[in-house]
């Protein structure tokens, strides 16, 4: 008995704790975008902040980066909105789309506007 016990202490020991790969809870059921797809930028923002994500949904953010802003999502008033940071060098850090709060950043320049209301899917905050 204590063998197995100790067999399933040390498996649980090594499973993996992060949240990679998991579904995280949806943020909002829906999303304003510049298309159906939202795979058109709809305006580019500067961090006026530095930003540190509470779990992997979230991107970080430094103050003076660029984001290209894809979608604002709709049911907690415009709160979190979700893009790519572009950092100072053009690939200098890896295109990642993530979500962050809209007060961490300002509106620099508007592209497209965000007129077309999407439904989020679980993938929108799906962890990898």
């Amino acid at each position: 008995m204590d063998c197995k016990l100790w067999l399933a202490f040390s498996v649980w020991l090594l499973l993996p704790t992060s949240e990679a790969g998991r579904q995280m809870p949806k943020l909002s059921e829906k999303k304003l975008c510049a298309d159906s797809e939202c795979s058109h930028p709809i305006l580019i923002a500067r961090a006026v902040q530095d930003y540190y994500p509470g779990d992997c949904r979230f991107i970080p953010i430094r103050q003076g980066q660029l984001i290209y802003v894809y979608a604002m999502l709709r049911d907690r008033g415009n709160l979190f909105w979700a893009g790519s940071v572009q950092d100072s060098y053009y690939g200098q850090q890896e295109a990642r789309i993530g979500h962050f709060p809209s007060s961490v950043v300002e509106e620099t320049h508007p592209l497209m506007p965000a007129s077309t209301e999407v439904e989020t899917t679980n993938w929108d905050f799906y962890c990898n």
